[in-house]
Formats: C-alpha cells, sequence, structure tokens
C-alpha cells in the first residue's frame, strides 16, 4: 500500500523560509500563488509584461515581474507554463538563473520525463500535483480543505528536495488531504493515460456515440442530450463519493443489472487491447513526440479537431437546454479561448 502523508508528517517552514517563484497565473499558477502567500510563504509571479494575467496578479496583490528576474530572485521556481511553452521558457529565462542549491518545481512531469528539459545537476528537481483543477485547488483551500497531491522528486542534491517538497504541498493545502509519493515517470504516464482513456477521450467518446446512437435511432436529441450527457454528472458525484459500489446502490436495480450484463459489450475486449495500446504509447514516447510536433508544426490538426467538436449537435442542443436550467450554472465557451 501506499503511504499517504498529512499536515502533521510537514515541516511547512521549509517552504516559508524560502522565495517561490510561480511562473504563470492559469488555473494552477494562480491557485499555487495564492495559497502560498496566505500560508505565509513569500511569493513572486513570474509574467511577461504584456500577459493580461500581471493585472489580475498584482489586484490580488501578488509581486510579479519578468520570468528571468522571477528565476533569479526566487529559491524555489514553480514552472506552471503549459507542457509545450515549458522548454523555451526554461531555455530563455529560467536555466541561465538556476544556481547551484536552488530548487526547480513541477505540477505534472512531462518534460522531465521526455527529457525536453534537463536542468543541471546541482540544483533539486521535484514534482508537486495537485489531483484536481487550479479552480479547486484554490476553492477547497478557502473553505479550510485541499485537494490530494502527488510529489516526487528526480533530483536531490541538496538532501531536502522531498522535505521542501512536502512543505509546499502542505502551504497549498494538499497536505490536508493526503500527499502520495510517486515518481516522475509514473505521474506522468498513468496522469496521461487517465486523461486519453478514461476522463477525457474515453468519457467524450462514450458520451457522443450514445448521444449519436439514439438520434440516429430516430430519438429526440433533446432526450438523447439528458441521457447520456446531463446525466453523467449524477452518476459521476455518487462514484466521487462512494466509489462504484455506492453508485450501484444508489440507482434501481433494473439499472444495476444493465450495468452487469450491457458494461462489457461497449468496453470489451477491443477496448481494453486499444486502452493497452494507448498506455504503449505513452510509455514509448510516442504520444509526447507527435503532440510536440503538433505544436511546432501550428496545431494545424488539433485546431481543425477543435473546431468539428464545437459544431457538433450534442454541443448545440446542450447549449440551449443548459440556457434554460439556469441552476447548473451554465458556462459558455466560445472557439478559441
Amino acid at each position: 500500500m501506499a503511504t499517504i502523508r498529512y499536515d502533521r508528517d510537514a515541516n511547512i517552514e521549509e517552504i516559508r523560509s524560502k522565495r517561490v517563484g510561480i511562473i504563470g497565473f492559469g488555473s494552477q499558477g494562480h491557485a499555487h500563488a495564492l495559497n502560498l502567500k496566505e500560508s505565509g510563504v513569500e511569493v513572486m509571479v513570474g509574467l511577461r509584461a504584456s500577459s493580461k494575467s500581471v493585472a489580475v496578479a498584482q489586484k490580488a496583490g501578488l509581486t510579479v515581474a519578468e520570468p528571468a528576474e522571477v528565476a533569479k530572485s526566487c529559491d524555489v521556481i514553480m514552472l506552471l507554463a503549459p507542457d509545450t511553452a515549458q522548454p523555451k521558457l526554461f531555455e530563455d529565462a529560467i536555466k541561465p538563473h538556476l544556481t547551484a542549491g536552488k530548487t526547480l518545481m513541477f505540477a505534472h512531469g512531462f518534460n522531465i520525463r521526455y527529457g525536453t528539459i534537463k536542468p543541471p545537476a546541482d540544483v533539486d528537481v521535484s514534482m508537486v500535483a495537485p489531483k484536481g483543477p487550479g479552480h479547486r485547488v484554490r476553492e477547497t483551500f478557502v473553505e479550510g480543505g485541499g485537494v490530494p497531491a502527488l510529489i516526487a522528486v528526480a533530483q536531490d542534491a541538496s538532501g531536502k528536495a522531498e522535505t521542501v517538497a512536502l512543505a509546499y504541498a502542505a502551504a497549498i493545502g494538499s497536505a490536508r488531504a493526503g500527499v502520495l509519493t510517486t515518481t516522475f515517470s509514473e505521474e506522468t504516464e498513468t496522469d496521461l493515460f487517465g486523461e486519453q482513456a478514461v476522463l477525457c477521450g474515453g468519457v467524450s467518446e462514450l458520451v457522443k456515440a450514445g448521444f449519436q446512437t439514439l438520434v440516429d435511432a430516430g430519438y429526440q436529441p433533446e432526450v438523447a442530450y439528458f441521457e447520456c450527457l446531463h446525466e453523467l454528472k449524477l452518476i459521476v458525484d455518487l462514484m466521487y463519493r462512494g466509489g462504484l459500489n455506492y453508485m450501484r446502490y444508489s440507482i434501481s436495480d433494473t439499472a444495476e443489472y444493465g450495468d452487469y450484463v450491457s458494461g462489457p459489450r461497449v468496453i470489451g475486449d477491443e477496448s481494453r487491447k486499444a486502452m493497452k495500446a494507448v498506455l504503449e504509447d505513452i510509455r514509448n514516447g510516442t504520444f509526447a513526440k507527435n503532440w510536440i510536433e503538433e505544436d511546432r508544426s501550428g496545431r494545424g490538426s488539433f485546431h481543425g479537431r477543435r473546431h468539428a467538436e464545437h459544431e457538433l449537435l450534442l454541443e448545440r442542443v446542450g447549449e440551449k437546454l443548459r440556457d434554460m436550467m439556469p441552476f447548473v450554472d451554465p458556462v459558455k465557451v466560445k472557439e478559441g479561448q
């Protein structure tokens, strides 16, 4: 069984004694910076002067400077820019100021796992990866809770890399919920697999396929939307609270019987074979290579697929129905946001 550590196991003074630089102020960046600040840590936010986030960070009471200045001034540099933007940012702004004894930190292991960032040997390299989106990291902290996190160490030049990482996790609230030790490889590979096979790719394709099957059979798109997307939240909330057993306890016996007899027909041997192939592409670097090349070539395929997904009947019907249900707090995302 994995060892899970909590606030009582962390010495938060290990991070309070350092100046922490947060590079980026997106979903994770804003949460880390604000949580650290409210935990008594001296924080600087690294942003280009032209970034729209500069005013937002300053309004929140944070000190903002260019990424290079932050890297020069801080003892711990947490890199929270997008994965594909990190290597150039590292080479241009961070590496020149990454002197012996400093810590380079990540919230995802992608660039260390695939070798696109190569830190000098005399610095600590660690990871604190909250298992939730940044807005939840912030919301739960404010509420007095936290989002669980994974921590890992790739280089321990100081002998205290894990101690500092655990203190950082405590300062953003994650040690309230539990911190599990992993490796950069395990975090990266399982995170990418979970996103692609289940949480994002798998669920998205399952919802779209179910919706289209009903529409093609002559059922109303609005009814298909409710059955295949809207009610998904209700089921996932039950799983979140008590696992599959609680979900099955809460639904009807008819639904539970259908789960047992039809679930394996939809997710059968072919799906499991495909999942293994997805995992192999992640482990051998094929996915990373393809994504990096897609980014470097201008993301033509990526943007084309994004446009097609925005135009789906499922999305058009859903937007209209959500407008009629203000209680779900509907959000509209414009293409390109």
